[in-house]
């Protein structure tokens, strides 16, 4: 049953990956959540017993894909970033794969993507662009491309600090999706084994944002949505063609956008806030795209970057000035909001809410419920970061929390720990 549920979760092929597999941001449907049942959220202050620790992956903000027996990150040393692979059960390192240079910034440097394992590859983007595609077992470069020379990418100038290239690869049974911005095409299509451009999306040219697509069908009609600082937009996996834009104006933009049937939910920060947007298809194929919620709707889930889960009808996810909140989806009211835990990133698994605060790399474990904040239990990683906090940020515990194979994996920049979500 469990097989069963986390296929049809899939909205596009990863051929390999088993049931409890995390095998790119956001999990196996790319939007949070895990279909693993019989967690452990019982413990001491100190947490659920801790695996394995290793403090070996130098700056960046990566979360792991996880397929079968082994564990994928990026990572860096003084001058270059990495795909880093690990043995998932103990920590050991299998290989690590170059990307290119090292992308630093006064906020914090290092690469931000999550690797997407597909089959025998794996996909993994840099910070500064370059996208390689490499063997999951040897770490092998099969091909790679970068964004800004090879595809005329342009990263984002409307804004600082720019972060470079976040965005984490989505891959289906033929294709790599990948945002490189700019007047040749926001999107790109390359072919998964090659990497040869199959589409680059003429009609749609913003620069690019920090945000990682997704895949839906709407009406039959499956699609990408991605979302940049001055659009959401649909467009047709095969040939890049627009199905529909919906102006959006925000500075920064980084959480994945959340759909269900012919609804699109966005969210950013900076007093930008929410939108839902409705679709609806029209006679020549494309589709109408409406905004659902109104201004005061708007401001009521003002989601940075840690991400939202969507259950049923309810959306979850931290809000900046609020809190942690739950909103209904389709009329935006808020079922409850509360400040009893910092700003963070978000996974579900099990029921419950696992929520990372990014001050002090706080863990707290929420029923996942519209009832109201419901905390079980929290603790703090057993392995900070001993590296200096940015002076700019000193808040930077930046990277998603993953559970797979009864795992709970928290990285904070160089530290990675592995927790027991299985044991007594």
């Amino acid at each position: 049953m469990r097989f069963c549920f986390a296929l049809l979760a899939l909205p596009f092929a990863l051929v390999a990956a088993l049931a409890d597999d995390w095998p790119q941001f956001r999990g196996p449907g790319r939007n949070g959540t895990s279909a693993e049942k019989g967690l452990m959220t019982g413990w001491n202050k100190e947490g659920p017993p801790v695996l394995w620790k290793i403090d070996t992956l130098g700056m960046g903000y990566s979360a792991p894909a996880v397929v079968g027996d082994t564990l994928y990150i990026l990572g860096s040393d003084d001058q270059t970033e990495y795909l880093i692979a690990l043995e998932a059960a103990t920590g050991k390192k299998r290989f690590e794969t170059p990307l290119g240079e090292l992308y630093s910034n006064p906020w914090g440097g290092g690469p931000r993507g999550t690797p997407t394992v597909d089959g025998q590859r794996v996909y993994a983007l840099g910070a500064k662009g370059g996208l390689v595609c490499a063997d999951a077992k040897t770490g092998k470069t099969l091909w790679k491309v970068d964004l800004v020379a090879d595809l005329g990418g342009v990263l984002k100038t409307y804004a600082y600090p720019n972060w470079g290239y976040v965005e984490s690869p989505l891959v289906d049974d033929k294709h790599v999706y990948i945002t490189p911005g700019g007047p040749k095409g926001t999107m790109a299509a390359l072919d998964k084994k090659t990497g040869k451009v199959v589409w680059r999306s003429t009609e749609w040219t913003d620069e690019i944002d920090y945000v990682s697509p997704i895949k839906h069908t709407v009406a039959g009609t499956p699609m990408l949505i991605q979302m940049t600082g001055a659009h959401v937009a649909g467009l047709t996996p095969a040939e890049g063609k627009i199905l529909w834009k919906f102006p959006r104006e925000a500075k920064i933009t980084i959480s994945s956008p959340l759909a269900k049937g012919n609804l699109v939910f966005v969210a950013s920060s900076y007093t930008v806030g929410c939108d839902l947007i409705r679709l609806t298809p029209k006679d020549d194929g494309t589709f109408e795209a409406k905004a659902v919620y109104d201004e005061a709707k708007r401001k009521l889930m003002q989601n940075h970057h840690g991400g939202m889960i969507l259950l049923e009808d309810y959306v979850y996810g931290y809000s900046d000035s609020r809190g942690w909140s739950c909103l209904q989806l389709e009329s935006g009211e808020v079922a409850w909001k509360s400040m009893k835990l910092g700003k963070g990133s978000v996974v579900y698994a099990d029921g419950h809410l696992w929520c990372y605060a990014e001050e002090d790399g706080t863990l707290a474990v929420l029923e996942a419920s519209p009832r109201g904040y419901q905390e079980k239990r929290r603790f703090r990683i057993a392995q900070p970061s001993k590296r200096p906090r940015p002076e700019r940020n000193k808040s930077n515990v930046w990277p998603h929390p993953v559970i797979a194979h009864g795992k709970l994996y928290l990285r904070d920049q160089e530290s990675l720990v592995c927790y027991n979500l299985k044991g007594k």
